[in-house]
Parts: C-alpha cells; sequence; structure tokens
C-alpha cells in the first residue's frame, strides 16, 4: 500500500507523443501531479482533465500527468479535442496502474471489473508522495489539488 511519505514509485512509459517520460525525471525540478482516471472521452474523465485544463496556470511550477490504459493515439485525440496543456501516459501495459495500486475491481450495476480508480497523488521535487488523493470525486477535485499544492509552497 503506498502511503504519504513513501517514495513514489518511478516508471517510464510512453506519452500522447510516443514519447518515453520517466517520472524520476522531474526529481529536484517540480512537483507533479500525476492524476489517473479511467477512460478518453468519457463524461467523468473529460470534466476533470477540462477542470485542470481551466486552472492550470494556477498549477505554476507544478507538472499536471494523465494516466489511463489508453493508446497514445487516443491520448492525442483526446488532447486536440479538449486543448489539454500537459502529457497524458499511455499506460496499455497496467505496469503504471498495478505500481501506484489503482487497477483494482470494481462494480457497475452489479458487474464486476477491473479498471482504473480514480486517484492523484501528489509528488514533491523530492519524489515523495505527499499528498493522496483515492477514489476521486470529479467536483471540486481541482480545489483539494491546488490547496495541497500550497502547503509544499
Amino acid at each position: 500500500m503506498l502511503k504519504e511519505g513513501n517514495k513514489a514509485p518511478d516508471f517510464t512509459a510512453l506519452d500522447q507523443s510516443g514519447i518515453k517520460v520517466k517520472l524520476s525525471s522531474f526529481k529536484g525540478k517540480k512537483n507533479v501531479v500525476l492524476y489517473f482516471y479511467p477512460k478518453d472521452m468519457t463524461p467523468g474523465c473529460t470534466t476533470e482533465a477540462c477542470d485542470f485544463r481551466d486552472h492550470y496556470k494556477k498549477f505554476r511550477g507544478a507538472e499536471i500527468i494523465g494516466v489511463s490504459i489508453d493508446s497514445p493515439e487516443r491520448h492525442q485525440k483526446f488532447i486536440e479535442k479538449y486543448d489539454l496543456p500537459f502529457l497524458l501516459i499511455s499506460d496499455t501495459d497496467h505496469k503504471v496502474v498495478n505500481k501506484f495500486k489503482v487497477w483494482q475491481e470494481k462494480n457497475l450495476y452489479g458487474k464486476k471489473y477491473m479498471g482504473i480508480v480514480r486517484s492523484t497523488f501528489i509528488i514533491d521535487k523530492s519524489g515523495t508522495l505527499r499528498k493522496i488523493f483515492p477514489k476521486v470525486k470529479v467536483k471540486g477535485h481541482i480545489e483539494e489539488v491546488l490547496a495541497a499544492l500550497k502547503e509544499l509552497a
């Protein structure tokens, strides 16, 4: 189980352009807001991404990175359609979602299935998990994240 105060698990994965992104490359440079969401182009995920977009300037000095199991191509379409100014990581092999323990059993209308539990992790410049938001509700989440980042300043 990941806990606040632990080192964030490092990973290397492809972004929307097919470029490798390594989480530890931000160490010593920027705080990171790493948010996991179920699927591009779905209502809740679109609202969440657009909330991050609409408040992007308030995240001064922090890198916002979204992660789902969608392909880089689908991420690129999502970015283009909604003018998203941040990286989206493609985790088609589930390595990142498993490292962060967000790939879990879900239940929808009595049907059980595996999927991403919407979660956000704030990682400071030293690579430490400073705040974990499990089972995120989209409404009001941006304010929670901004408040947690303010505490790091």
